[in-house]
């Protein structure tokens, strides 16, 4: 991952399985969401392949990969909700813009997404007139509208209160076992990575490379000390 000469990160080599929470972590400046936008296929990557199924993202076709694309959801840092539509507007849109659905269908398959996230109710509220952490979950029902194989959040629990980063951790891992989906999260927050992944990525900014990958919480207790610092920071 580079921007010209200058190198975020090299010889990434890791593997999200199916079904997995997969987080992608490391200090500031390490190339954590360059490497979720580099995955979700929003910057190229200056070497190297992002395989799905064994298919190279960036070598298909642009028409493979709008359809792979259309396999993705995405969780943006701030909700990313068009203020000037409803809860139920800004979820409908995915599902008007690439289904042949009829408008009926549309508000039932609204109705049940927001229901999901435990917004039923809210339909015809806007985004400034819910908290962030509502907004975060409307968020996650438009990113879960065209009911997608892989969910990516980036910081899904930034801003948000202890009380409202755990609900929705809890609904992370709700909606990985009952939808069956596969998550890649970009977090810091030690709290969402002991309760929520089982697979991980650790990027590190002085080496520019990654320097362990697994569980965390056998990462937390493994022999790469940087990786046990960062892991175990606050007594965790």
């Amino acid at each position: 991952m580079a921007y010209g000469d200058y190198v975020i990160q090299r010889d990434l080599n890791f593997t999200v399985n199916r079904g997995d929470i997969f987080v992608i972590m490391g200090g500031s400046g390490c190339g954590k969401s360059t490497l979720l936008k580099q995955m979700i296929g929003l910057n190229r990557p200056s070497r190297g392949a992002v395989l799905y199924d064994g298919e190279d993202y960036w070598a298909a076709s642009p028409e493979a990969q709008v359809e792979r694309q259309r396999s993705f959801g995405v969780l943006f840092q701030a909700g990313a909700l068009w203020s000037s539509l409803t809860l139920a507007e800004n979820v409908a849109l995915p599902l008007q813009e690439f289904t042949g659905l009829t408008p009926d269908l549309i508000r039932e398959i609204v109705s049940l997404k927001l229901s999901l996230v435990g917004l039923a109710g809210f339909e015809a509220f806007y985004p400034s007139e819910i908290s962030g952490g509502m907004k975060k979950r409307a968020g996650l029902a438009r990113a879960m509208a065209l009911d997608p194989e892989i969910l990516f959040f980036d910081e899904p629990s930034a801003g948000l209160d202890p009380l409202s980063s755990r609900r929705l951790d809890e609904l992370i891992l709700e909606l990985r076992d009952s939808l069956g989906a596969t998550i890649v999260l970009v977090t810091h927050e030690l709290a969402s990575i002991f309760a929520i992944a089982n697979n991980s990525v650790f990027l590190d900014a002085d080496t520019k490379t990654m320097i362990a990958t697994g569980d965390p919480k056998a990462l937390a207790r493994g022999d790469v000390e940087k990786v046990r610092n960062f892991l175990q920071r606050g007594g965790a």
